[in-house]
């Protein structure tokens, strides 16, 4: 049953041939059993029929052992266990912690023995105690403490705190102790009790340790065990060891370190009491992260509190309440001003976690995240709390209707942004009361929403834009005018092309007005164009020809019957430019024609 890997962390050494000891050989084949009986014991529990089998075959072969040579002692490293002077098992680095050699180490147990006799209920106590699955009461107790309370008389312990009360400058009790075993003393405990009767005897002897006579009692050993100094052996490793783990410590992050005590306590505190103390200091904790701006950490803690009623099943009405309470209370006024602050006054302000944060809040938070879009400054914040209301007032979508009537052009600009996401054409009627928002840009953003929320239909409110003052706004109007999917009566547009004022729009604008009245009317304005290349007028003339050229140029990219008809009007009616535009216009259109009639 030789073994040279356990199912566990830990290693029980072996050479590659049979030792010639057979008491060592048995030794080590009881460490293989004692490493899977504790690892099935801490996986699956004592009671399991995995861990029976396992202890029940430990205790078997210990009991042999016992029978056969009296004694088991081992002497105990931080992550060995030595018998007679041998290495006989030994932890792998990354998992010590879970090993045998660690627990004991880690207690202050610095020898373990075994004595013939020894029960099966002394051995299961014993292993219960090492992997804390003692009753909740005696938790809190170290293994020593137990096994004495227990007065075992088949185990026996030497701790450190006995070694530390003899302890000299020099090496003897330094582990690990290679040569302890081979000495005549049976075990570490029989040298202990040999070296303990010596300072008992020099101090008896007097402070001096000289014998009434005057000669040195302990043959030049006076005062060896009076030197008071405390210590341990320590390797260059396990230096190294500790100052890594002092360095990692000093290093942490002492709000992360804050919050894994908080969570511990969330999930093993039974005092009602104490658990409504908690979780108001939760909300205290939130308050921090939010004004602080820890939004990684603000998420990791609202994911704990969300799934809090489910890792703790018992926490009473009340406590799940004000559980509900805390997650709720993220919207709340102070907390979006707390956030507001953090953004806005924050050079480079963080923002990674944010969108996880706003994203756990419910709809009733919608009015609140309105607030803080209408507040921030930067783009990128704006854009955050914006994508967070796309999701949640897709369902509820009135306080963002409600908003469009805000005078700050950047709030209403972004709520524009998220209604045009939604493409739902029922907001239409909203978007179309902005027709003379007073900022330019809102009433671009307007001219486009109307282009994706009504693509086709009545165009009479694109047609009112040509009242507005900015001339890329109406431009923005009539380019979708021109494009063939809206109709508006020529009465519409009659308010704007018989005013002086239409004379004094540029070129490109009443160029890109005709074509849209004949797009939107169709020959229904044939009588106005037929008016334009026909009338003579004395004043204007030369903005009037300027117009007539212009119609003349839109009939023949038309092209229709009714708009040929007129063009040879003009061509025999108007002055000398407009019939020489009205010739050119019919050129192309019947080069048009002639190039549809060909294809």
């Amino acid at each position: 049953m030789d073994e040279r890997t356990t199912e566990s962390s830990a290693l029980a050494l072996s050479p590659t041939k049979a030792p010639p000891n057979p008491e060592l050989a048995s030794v080590k084949r009881l460490l293989t059993l004692l490493d899977r009986t504790a690892k099935s014991s801490r996986t699956y529990g004592a009671t399991n029929p995995v861990a029976q089998t396992f202890f029940h075959q430990l205790f078997e072969g210990l009991t042999d052992h016992l029978a056969t040579y009296s004694t088991l002692a081992f002497l105990v490293q931080r992550s060995e266990l030595y018998f007679g002077g041998e290495v006989v098992y030994r932890s792998e680095q990354e998992s010590s912690n879970e090993s045998v050699a660690f627990k004991l180490y880690s207690d202050g147990i610095r020898e373990l023995t075994f004595l013939e006799g020894l029960p099966a209920k002394d051995l299961s106590y014993l292993l219960d105690s090492l992997w804390d699955s003692l009753d909740p009461e005696e938790e809190d107790d170290d293994i020593v403490t137990r096994l004495w309370a227990k007065n075992l008389s088949t185990i026996t312990l030497v701790t450190a705190e006995e070694i530390a009360k003899v302890s000299t400058d020099g090496d003897v009790f330094a582990l690990p102790v290679t040569g302890a075993m081979e000495a005549s003393e049976s075990s570490l405990r029989d040298l202990l009790d040999r070296e303990q009767a010596k300072v008992k005897k020099e101090r008896e002897l007097g402070p001096e340790g000289t014998s009434p006579t005057g000669h040195n009692a302990s043959g030049g050993g006076a005062g060896r065990f009076q030197s008071g100094h405390v210590g341990y052996d320590i390797t260059e490793e396990e230096l190294a060891a500790l100052a890594k783990e002092i360095e990692t410590e000093r290093t942490r992050d002492n709000t992360t370190y804050l919050l894994d005590m908080l969570t511990a306590i969330l999930a093993s505190e039974k005092s009602p009491a104490i658990l409504t103390k908690l979780l108001d200091l939760w909300g205290h904790v939130i308050d921090a992260l939010t004004a602080q701006g820890k939004w990684p950490l603000l998420d990791s803690v609202l994911g704990l509190l969300r799934t809090t009623t489910e890792i703790r099943p018992d926490l009473s009405d009340g406590h799940k309440t004000q559980l509900a309470g805390l997650l709720d209370n993220l919207a709340r006024p102070e907390r979006m001003r707390m956030m507001e602050t953090y953004l806005n006054r924050t050079p480079g302000a963080s923002t990674e976690g944010l969108p996880s944060v706003l994203l756990t809040l419910t709809p009733a938070a919608v009015p609140a995240l309105c607030a803080l879009l209408a507040t921030l400054e930067a783009p990128t914040h704006q854009a955050i709390v914006a994508e967070a209301l796309e999701v949640l007032a897709k369902d509820q979508p009135d306080h963002l209707l409600r908003g469009l009537s805000d005078r700050r052009p950047r709030y209403v600009k972004n709520l524009l942004a998220i209604l045009l996401k939604w493409n739902n054409p029922r907001f239409i009627e909203s978007v179309e009361k902005l027709v003379r928002y007073p900022d330019v840009q809102v009433r671009k953003e307007v001219v486009r929403a109307i282009g994706i929320l009504r693509p086709n239909g009545n165009g009479a409110k694109l047609v009112s834009f040509l009242n507005d003052a900015e001339e890329s706004v109406r431009l923005a109007a009539l380019k979708l005018l021109m494009s063939g999917q809206y109709k508006a009566a020529y009465s519409t547009w009659l308010p704007f092309v018989s005013t002086d004022t239409f004379m004094d729009r540029t070129l490109s604008e009443k160029r890109a007005m005709f074509l849209a009245m004949r797009a939107t009317s169709g020959d229904d304005v044939i009588p106005y164009f037929e008016s334009v290349l026909t009338e003579r007028s004395w004043t204007n003339r030369k903005k009037q020809e300027e117009l007539a050229m212009l119609a003349a140029e839109v009939l023949g990219k038309l092209a229709t019957p009714a708009g040929l008809a007129v063009l040879e009007l003009g061509q025999k009616k108007g002055g000398t430019a407009v019939r020489q535009a009205c010739s050119a216009a019919l050129a192309q259109a019947q080069r048009q024609q002639l190039k549809q009639a060909a294809s």
